[in-house]
C-alpha cells in the first residue's frame, strides 16, 4: 500500500492521468461524431490559422481573434488589479462611507450574472460615455475580476499577523514603508495562487465579449463555423488556443512563486 501511495504521487502518475482523460475525451468525440455521420474536415483547419499569399505569411481569423482575445486579456488584467487595489484602500479605509460603497460593489459584482453586466455596461454605460464596444468590453471584465481581486488582497493582507505591521511602525517606519516592506512581501506568496486563478478564468471569461461584436476568437470561431459547419474542428481547435494560454499563464506563476520562494530560504 505504501508503495502504491507513493507511485500515484510522482510526477509521471499526474502525466499519466492527463494522457488517460485526454484519450477518453478524444474516443467520446469520435464516437458522437460518428454516430452523427459527421465528416472531419481537418486539411481545411490550417488555412484558418496561418495563410500563404505571395510568398507571404498571413495570419487567419483564428490567430487575428487570438490576438484580440490576449489583448483583451493582459489590459483587463492590469486594470483588475488597479482597480481591486483601490477597492481595498476604500474597503480598509477609516472614513464613513468608503467601505460600505466598496462593499456594496463586491457584492454586486459577485452575485450578478457576467452576461447581465456586459449587456448594460454596454448598451447604457458606454452608449452613454461614447465608449467604444472593445474598450467597453476591457472595462466590463476589469471590474468583474476586480471584485474578486479585492477580496483576494484583502485577504493576503489580513493574513499577516498584525504583530508584524506593528513592529515596524515601532522600528521607526511609516505605514507605507511598513506595507512595502513588511507587509506586502508576507502577504504576496499567499496572494499569488488565488491570482492566478482569476487572471486564468478572466482569459476564459473574455469570450464574453462576443455578444458585443468583438472579433475576439470565439467571434471568429463563430464565423467560420456558421460559414463551413465544421463545429467540431474549429471548436477543439479554439478551446486549445484557450488552454494553451491557460496553461502558459498557470506555469508562469508556478514558477514565480518557485523563485520566491528560493528567495525567501535564501535570506
Amino acid at each position: 500500500m505504501a508503495r502504491a501511495s507513493r507511485w500515484w504521487r510522482h510526477p509521471l502518475a499526474d502525466v499519466l492521468q492527463f494522457l488517460v482523460l485526454v484519450i477518453a475525451l478524444g474516443v467520446l468525440i469520435a464516437e458522437g461524431a460518428s454516430g452523427m455521420g459527421y465528416q472531419w474536415k481537418w486539411d481545411q483547419i490550417p488555412r484558418y490559422l496561418v495563410k500563404v499569399i505571395d510568398g507571404q505569411w498571413i495570419a487567419g481569423p483564428l490567430l487575428r481573434g487570438l490576438a484580440v482575445t490576449l489583448d483583451i486579456s493582459w489590459k483587463a488584467g492590469i486594470l483588475s488589479v488597479l482597480f481591486g487595489t483601490v477597492v481595498v484602500a476604500l474597503r480598509l479605509s477609516r472614513s464613513r462611507s468608503g467601505p460600505g460603497l466598496a462593499w456594496l460593489y463586491v457584492e454586486v459584482i459577485r452575485n450578478t450574472p457576467l452576461l447581465v453586466q456586459v449587456l448594460v455596461f454596454y448598451f447604457i454605460v458606454a452608449a452613454v460615455l461614447g465608449i467604444e464596444r472593445l474598450a467597453a468590453g476591457i472595462l466590463c471584465l476589469a471590474l468583474y475580476e476586480a471584485a474578486f481581486v479585492a477580496e483576494i488582497i484583502r485577504g493576503g493582507l489580513a493574513a499577516v499577523p498584525r504583530g508584524q505591521r506593528e513592529a515596524g511602525l515601532s522600528l521607526g517606519l511609516s505605514p507605507a514603508r511598513v506595507l512595502l516592506k513588511v507587509t506586502l512581501p508576507q502577504a504576496l506568496p499567499i496572494m499569488l495562487p488565488p491570482l492566478t486563478g482569476v487572471l486564468v478564468n478572466l482569459v476564459k471569461h473574455s469570450a464574453i465579449v462576443s455578444v458585443i461584436a468583438v472579433f475576439d476568437l470565439t467571434t471568429e470561431a463563430r464565423t467560420i463555423v456558421a460559414d463551413t459547419f465544421m463545429a467540431f474542428e474549429i471548436w477543439l481547435v479554439t478551446a486549445g488556443l484557450y488552454l494553451l494560454i491557460t496553461v502558459s499563464l498557470s506555469l508562469l506563476v508556478t514558477w514565480l512563486e518557485r523563485r520566491m520562494a528560493q528567495q525567501r530560504v535564501s535570506r
